[in-house]
């Protein structure tokens, strides 16, 4: 048995340093450092160079910044105050910085200020194209999807449309108060012929109408405990201009002065009714000012925002610190992968993945041409706009319906009032539907509606008699018998949307497709799993989607070269999906 003494022996009282030699201390030969060094052997910096000065003091070689900061995405780090202890305590990053120490201000500097979103577009593209030549990809096909990530925000500093729009239609009735009182005012004392003034006239906002008839209807549900309804109403308030109030108080001040009537602001003292006027005005002038610069902030997309992070968006997240289904200040971030590779990043804080697609695809487009022959996502990106997109361009779509699963049921397929379900009919180049009990659905007339600035189109199709229809109640929706007992068929049906989806739901049902959604499902959620679980990638550590945008590229750049190690290391091989086996 050893004795203490022996162990004590290795230590000596107040020894400074160890004994070695640094040069006997070497990286393994399978290092990643050694794979991000080869990458970036071959990278041209001219784009990271041109956003650096010439001028003053001649700091840190923004390269090997970039290098460190690279690396440390590759270790999973993402602060930069660890980056700075890593600098001086890590062999590989010793080695990346040749024994210089770097502090948190060269860091953030290089950050925010050097290193912008297309520079970092730009060299992922180079090394994606190294990536091309290499066999390892073919940007021919893209598979997309996109998780929540939660903003750097405080949590309870959020700004909802709806609350505005409540303050602001009692705000607006004060207001409407307010001008009648001028009004009076200029009436009973003569003051507009004196001082050559018009009765002033209350300001519309359009959608305001519709904003006080759902206050109504909540007060009401209150009452009975119904479900409240939504008061997301996009209010149109930029010809509203609280310069309106202002011009009244303009005048007002023009009367006192006319009058001799002094403003006063000391203790004890009586304010005169043009003096109270004018600070009523005044307070709902700021108020409504206030409540302009939200929805500014908020713009039409929006239903609300953080104060600590005016880009960030409430999501509902599945992370509920509070296990009550609250919302989160988050960001919608998308990744399109292949082979295991994120090809693009993109961040957004819109809340569906409707309206993310086309972005990733126009970037992909800008950075390689017309390259791209399929697309693979799920449900959350079918919509008409998508697909009409993805037809347009040639570029093959494998997006799942958002009815997929319903598809499948014996009730979809024998539900006799949908268009689907009943015979079509041609006569003399006009098409029309025969119902389940035999009678003509023909061609009405045609309706749209717009939306981002899209527009879709329906065929309105109706039956001319359904009396006597012993199929009524199944086939109409909501039928009842004594109170529409005279009510005929009529259906609405947008044609080129539907055939999009058939094609659609065609090439996911096919062996390829099949495939495809495997591949999609193992390699996206793949790098989610990753990203939010092995490497607890939960919040972002900037505020504002174009640092967020950084951040996460950087993060997304260190993985791909990751990949790029295990691959030439043959730790990992490309899956090409397994035959056979069926897929949600």
């Amino acid at each position: 048995m050893q004795k203490q003494d022996y162990y004590n022996e290795f230590f000596e009282k107040g020894q400074q340093k160890i004994n070695f030699s640094f040069f006997e201390l070497h990286l393994p030969d399978d290092d990643p450092v050694y794979s991000l060094k080869k990458v970036m052997e071959e990278l041209d910096f001219s784009g990271l160079l041109a956003c650096c000065s010439d001028k003053g003091r001649t700091g840190y070689n923004p390269i090997m910044l970039y290098a460190v900061v690279t690396y440390a995405n590759m270790r999973g780090v993402r602060a930069v105050d660890r980056i700075v202890e890593l600098c001086e305590r890590d062999l590989a990053f010793i080695w990346l910085t040749k024994g210089q120490k770097p502090k948190r201000d060269a860091f953030y500097d290089f950050k925010s200020k050097k290193l912008t979103g297309e520079v970092l577009d730009e060299l992922n593209y180079q090394f994606l194209r190294r990536l091309k030549r290499e066999g390892l990809i073919t940007l021919k096909e893209l598979f997309i999807d996109g998780t929540k990530i939660e903003a750097n925000a405080n949590r309870y500093t959020f700004v909802w449309r709806g609350s505005i729009n409540y303050h602001l239609a009692g705000l607006l009735d004060t207001i409407d108060t307010l001008y009648a009182k001028y009004n009076t005012l200029l009436h009973e004392n003569g003051y507009g012929p004196k001082y050559d003034l018009g009765d002033a006239q209350m300001f519309l906002i359009e959608g305001m109408e519709k904003v006080r008839r759902v206050i109504d209807e909540n007060r009401k549900r209150k009452l009975t405990k119904h479900k409240k309804l939504s008061n997301n109403t996009v209010i149109e308030i930029d010809n509203c201009s609280p310069l309106e109030i202002l011009k009244l108080q303009k005048n007002l001040v023009r009367i006192a002065e006319g009058e001799g009537i002094s403003f006063v602001h000391s203790k004890g003292k009586q304010k005169s009714e043009i003096q109270k006027l004018y600070e009523e005005l005044e307070e709902c002038g700021n108020r409504l000012m206030g409540y302009k610069e939200c929805f500014e902030i908020m713009g039409k997309d929006r239903n609300s925002y953080s104060k600590t992070d005016l880009e960030a968006t409430f999501m509902r997240m599945k992370e509920d610190h509070m296990l009550n289904g609250q919302l989160k200040p988050a960001y919608n971030v998308q990744i399109a992968v292949e082979n295991y590779f994120i090809i693009h990043g993109y961040v957004s804080n819109d809340r569906t993945d409707y309206n993310t697609l086309i972005p990733v695809l126009e970037k992909h487009r800008k950075a390689f041409g017309e390259t791209l022959e399929e697309v693979t996502a799920d449900s959350g990106y079918c919509s008409e706009k998508n697909l009409l997109y993805l037809k347009q361009n040639g570029i093959a779509s494998y997006i799942k319906l958002q009815d997929h699963e319903k598809r499948k049921t014996c009730a979809y397929k024998e539900d006799i009032s949908k268009y689907y379900n009943m015979t079509t009919r041609v006569f003399e180049d006009e098409h029309y539907y025969l119902c389940h009990d035999g009678r003509e659905l023909r061609y009405i007339r045609t309706e749209s509606k717009e939306q981002d600035g899209y527009t879709q189109t329906w065929e309105v199709y109706g039956c001319t008699d359904c009396s006597g229809c012993e199929h009524k109640a199944r086939c109409l929706y909501k039928y009842d018998a004594e109170k529409n007992s005279d009510r005929n068929k009529v259906m609405k049906i947008n044609e080129q949307w539907e055939a999009l989806k058939e094609a659609s739901n065609a090439n996911i049902q096919s062996e390829k497709g099949i495939l495809k959604r495997q591949i999609r499902s193992i390699q996206t959620e793949g790098h989610f799993g990753d990203i939010k679980e092995n490497e607890n990638f939960r919040r972002f550590n900037y505020r504002s989607s174009e640092k967020v945008y950084k951040e996460f590229m950087l993060y997304a750049m260190g993985r791909n070269i990751n990949k790029y190690h295990r691959f030439l290391h043959h730790e990992i091989e490309k899956f090409t999906g397994k035959a056979g086996q069926k897929t949600a």
